[in-house]
């Protein structure tokens, strides 16, 4: 039994010895190399395939409850895809945004980029609606957030997302 034991560690070192012996194969340029502006290896992209029906008619509701400026642009980013994703794969997307808690600052005063991508994304269709209690609670008059009219408003943005659930739209949550 200790004679296999050593066999397999005199093995393993062996191994490893040889493996830290091999030069490195890199796919693309170290930093230090893509700094010096050497050519980045080819992408190895292949478009996707699905092997399903087209996507049809579906319903999203995405909440939006974090002020943490990165997590709402890769939502954005992400509803923007999936609008993209139906065009070319023959689907039919409804969003509804749901803005409640910290979510609101999304549109207090948005950066020149944010603010092209919500109008972007109203122009397809998306809605976005903001919570009453959130304004209230917040003293945020609707009046200085970005595009929002009194449509936009509803009661509490929790129960909106359970409401729109209830009425068949799939709740994502793309960062999550």
């Amino acid at each position: 039994m200790n004679l296999n034991r050593y066999v397999r560690s005199t093995l393993l070192a062996s191994t490893v010895c040889a493996v830290a012996a091999l030069p490195t194969l890199a796919a693309e340029p170290t930093p230090a190399a893509a700094a010096a502006g050497e050519a980045a290896a080819p992408s190895a992209y292949v478009k996707p395939k699905i092997t399903h029906g087209p996507y049809g008619a579906l319903k999203f509701v995405i909440p939006l409850t974090t002020d943490d400026k990165a997590i709402q642009a890769q939502k954005l980013r992400n509803i923007a895809n999936g609008l993209k994703a139906a065009d070319e794969w023959q689907g039919r997307f409804t969003f509804k945004i749901v803005l409640y808690a910290k979510g609101v600052t999304l549109l207090k005063s948005p950066d020149e980029a944010t603010a092209q991508k919500l109008d972007m994304l109203r122009s397809r269709g998306v809605q976005i609606e903001v919570c009453g209690n959130t304004l209230a609670e917040q003293n945020i008059d609707f009046h200085s957030l970005y595009h929002v009219t009194e449509a936009d408003i509803v009661p509490s943005g929790f129960a909106e997302v359970a409401y729109l659930q209830a009425k068949e739209h799939y709740v994502v949550d793309p960062v999550n």
